[in-house]
């Protein structure tokens, strides 16, 4: 595959008016790398051998071609294709899939699966069926009763091969074959290509065209600047774990990821019902509505996109310091020019990632390809959430007595002071303050972690979180706070290029930067930090001279904060 290679639609596969029409229905905007390698082939005939883990499109790919074959209208009771699946969890997420690909075709598939009452599959099959998608064991034995027939199958395909061999179903696999009739077009997809793999493809298949989402024959790029991190979490739970990541990450503007139009329409529904500013943007919208959603990004009225990758084609967002993939994208690819629209002017971007635990693969396939390490992280808890937002409502008080005329609240103070003590007045205050920013209304519950725990943080203990914050900073690095942001029009270049300029430091030694409206944090080498707060003293940013000092762990103002001259 060629990464550059302009992408075509799936009119332009070939694919039956009916096909494509049903495609569209559902929201999909183009082909997966997958499916532009596998479903040309199929069509032609030829035996394909698939190297493609969940959630490239690979049920798609093969499922199209098929359906592809079905004479109109009709009738025969036996089957034209069969699918194999390892569980019964794959016979009917497939089947579901091959029923909504072929609705204005009439196709009719049936899951067969154990543990489902075998007289049900038997009166479905003796009324006839054009796609059967079976577990091998369950397949085998409606051989053995003659109640599934091979007479008529054009098609065999194997789905995640490597799976249902592991599970041990290599001998049950062996005889299905082995029953089919020789003249028939064979598919097989895995996401490794094992000895055991490789003894079935040379016995069963036929000169056959091999495909796959691994692109062995470039050289990785060089990957951008960018904090990559995934998070195991189940479909349900999706819509509650992005907000809480956004919630903790608090980004400046943040790029979610999806496949299909619905599900950017839905989610960003989603959203903006619990309280976040967020646009659609797909291929189903024109100009004039893009650059709407452009606009309110760029003036603040808006802080995310949601939107496909055919839509977010082009997009230049400066401001942007998240990536999000609501679904673990389709190759690795797609995964690098996604993340490669943050980590830029020598800052580090934050590429997330919310995989279903059977994403996993494709996850450790990014990583092999890329050849960069995507942590496995812990979705913030509860308490993760609210130490946070009282972080942030302790600094945008800790700014407020750093640069605000506080004298004509004066009086309100030394009125209540006759009857409370100071702290008891502070306490109000904060509390208020909190309350009024909006984040103690929520009522927040944990979200189930289904992430292995040998596999978090790289299979060692969670790494100890600043106090307050959302997270940590980086091995090395500390945090300085530098008193303006936003509202005084600060950039991440701004801040950049001051420290850069005047501090024995690089750009790229810079780390994670975050800017507020009133403050920014800056993630620096440990070594240098004391070199650059000192170096800043009446450095002016934005036309403007800020505090400089240490960001303590503890949230305490640290002993070497300079604040420049007025």
């Amino acid at each position: 595959m060629n990464p550059s290679a302009e992408a075509v639609s799936f009119a332009e596969l070939g694919l039956r008016a009916e096909l494509v029409a049903a495609l569209a229905a559902l929201g999909y905007e183009e082909p997966t790398p997958i499916q532009r390698e596998a479903i040309p082939r199929l069509l032609e005939g030829r035996d394909v051998l698939g190297q493609a883990a969940t959630g490239t499109g690979k049920t798609a790919a093969f499922a199209l071609p098929l359906l592809q074959r079905l004479p109109e209208g009709r009738s025969a009771t036996t089957p034209l294709g069969v699918v194999l699946v390892p569980t019964r969890e794959l016979a009917v997420q497939v089947s579901e899939a091959v029923h909504k690909y072929g609705r204005n075709l009439g196709v009719r598939v049936l899951p067969v699966y154990g543990g489902q009452p075998v007289p049900r599959q038997v009166r479905a099959l003796e009324r006839g069926v054009d796609v059967v998608v079976a577990t091998p064991g369950r397949a085998l034995d409606h051989l053995g009763r003659g109640t599934l027939r091979f007479d008529d199958i054009e098609v065999v395909v194997l789905d995640e091969a490597d799976e249902m061999l592991d599970m041990g179903f290599a001998e049950d696999i062996e005889t299905i074959l082995d029953a089919l009739p020789g003249e028939r077009q064979t598919v097989l997809f895995s996401a490794t290509l094992a000895p055991r793999v490789d003894k079935i493809v040379r016995r069963h298949l036929r000169d056959p065209v091999r495909v796959t989402t691994d692109n062995e024959r470039r050289e990785p790029g060089e990957a951008p600047a960018v904090r990559q991190q995934a998070y195991i979490v189940s479909r349900a739970n999706k819509p509650a774990a992005l907000g809480r990541l956004l919630d903790v990450e608090a980004p400046n503007a943040a790029l979610v990821f999806c496949r299909t139009r619905d599900e950017v329409d839905q989610l960003t529904e989603s959203l903006n019902g619990r309280g976040y500013r967020g646009e659609a943007l797909h291929g189903g919208m024109n100009q004039e509505q893009r650059d709407r959603v452009m606009g309110r990004l760029r003036s603040g009225t808006a802080d995310l996109i949601v939107a496909t990758d055919v839509a977010a084609r082009g997009l230049d967002i400066k401001q942007l310091t998240h990536v999000v993939n609501y679904d673990v994208p389709a190759s690795p690819d797609t995964y690098v020019h996604r993340i490669g629209r943050v980590g830029r002017a020598g800052r580090e971007g934050v590429a997330i990632t919310l995989a279903e635990p059977r994403e996993h693969r494709m996850l450790k396939t990014i990583e092999r390809v890329t050849k960069h390490k995507i942590a496995i992280e812990q979705i913030p808890t509860v308490a993760d959430l609210r130490a946070r937002r009282l972080e942030l409502t302790r600094a945008g008080l800790e700014e407020s007595l750093l640069g605000d005329d506080l004298d004509g609240f004066r009086v309100v103070v030394e009125s209540l002071s006759d009857q409370f003590d100071l702290m008891s007045i502070a306490l109000a205050a904060v509390k208020l303050a909190h309350e009024a920013s909006g984040a103690a209304s929520a009522e927040e519950e944990e979200i189930p972690d289904l992430a292995p725990a040998d596999e978090r943080y790289g299979g060692g203990a969670r790494p100890p979180r600043a106090q307050g914050r959302g997270r940590a900073p980086s091995a090395g690095m500390t945090r300085l706070f530098v008193g303006l942001g936003r509202s005084a029009g600060v950039r991440p270049q701004d801040l950049v290029g001051a420290i850069t300029g005047e501090a024995p430091v690089r750009g790229r030694e810079i780390g994670a930067i975050e800017i507020t409206d009133r403050f920014s944090l800056v993630e620096v080498p440990e070594a240098v930090a004391d070199q650059i707060v000192a170096a800043l003293r009446g450095v002016t940013i934005k036309g403007r001279r800020a505090t400089v000092r240490r960001e303590r762990s503890d949230g305490a103002p640290s002993p070497r904060a300079h604040r420049a001259p007025r």
